[in-house]
């Protein structure tokens, strides 16, 4: 599922699209799941002969400010994506591993023109993606119930410790909530939580002063070379839990010869090392 780097990814590549750009064509899907039960023509009223003035992101949503309300909120879902015809799709660990050129892609929700010819679409084969709109993004719902983005406004070490002082939370279960840190994701949650050497099964408010230090620098530390490498996975650090963490896998190690166990946390499987974390 795309996390906060590779939604920013997503970001980034719209930005370089759609930024001071007018929109001349909208061509959206007939999927009432998707779409909400908003019907095409809504979106392309709001869309069509407007400028993006900005493409923003918290947490797993982006949205495009528009010159006038009201603006288009898209979440990417297990499997969404923006798209340009430039542009290579981003593989995802956990996504299909096809490679069609085919343009538009499949299964694209919303395709938009822009008055330079650039073209950008949103794709969601499994329909877990949504395209919404809103007057004020930040100030509604959802966004005004998502947690800080470690990315853009992580809290300071005091203010971090405090909040996970007053949580009784086990602390997977509380790096995964939207409402505690957004754009947080299995793959980050677990990395974060090995490269602060704290178990994913401890409680949130059993954490010392230098355990939640450290989990505050190790998500601060993961989010960033993630964003940095555009979340191309090929260029994260080889020590990383990450190229190990997947499938489960009997025997798997660290690049350092550590063992990867496996749990479920929250309904999720969980990767750690036992030597490590605790």
């Amino acid at each position: 599922m795309p996390e906060l780097p590779e939604v920013e990814r997503g970001r980034r590549l719209a930005a370089t699209v759609a930024r001071g750009r007018t929109v001349t064509q909208v061509r959206c899907a007939r999927d009432t799941i998707v779409f909400q039960g908003v019907a095409p023509a809504k979106f392309q009223r709001a869309l069509k002969s407007n400028k993006i003035l900005a493409v923003r992101r918290h947490g797993k949503f982006l949205w495009f400010e528009l010159d006038r309300p009201p603006h288009p909120l898209f979440h990417f879902g297990m499997t969404g994506a923006f798209h340009t015809p430039a542009a290579r799709p981003l593989p995802l660990k956990s996504g299909p591993k096809t490679d069609n050129p085919a343009w538009p892609p499949r299964f694209t929700k919303i395709h938009l023109v822009f008055d330079d010819g650039g073209e950008l679409v949103m794709t969601n084969a499994r329909r877990l993606g949504r395209i919404l709109l809103r007057q004020d993004p930040l100030n509604e719902s959802p966004l005004n119930k998502l947690g800080f983005d470690p990315l853009l406004n992580l809290p300071t070490t005091r203010s971090f410790e405090k909040m996970l002082q007053r949580r009784s939370a086990i602390i997977k279960s509380l790096l995964l909530d939207q409402s505690f840190s957004a754009g947080v994701g299995n793959w980050i949650a677990d990395e974060v939580l090995y490269q602060a050497g704290i178990d994913p099964r401890r409680r949130a408010d059993s954490l010392c002063h230098q355990e939640a230090r450290r989990l505050r620098r190790a998500l601060r530390s993961v989010i960033k070379i993630a964003v940095e490498a555009n979340a191309d996975s090929t260029c994260y650090p080889r020590y990383w839990l990450f190229h190990e963490r997947w499938g489960k896998r009997d025997g798997a190690t660290t690049a350092r010869g550590e063992r990867v166990a496996h749990t479920t946390i929250a309904g999720r499987t969980t990767a750690w090392v036992p030597t490590v974390q605790s």
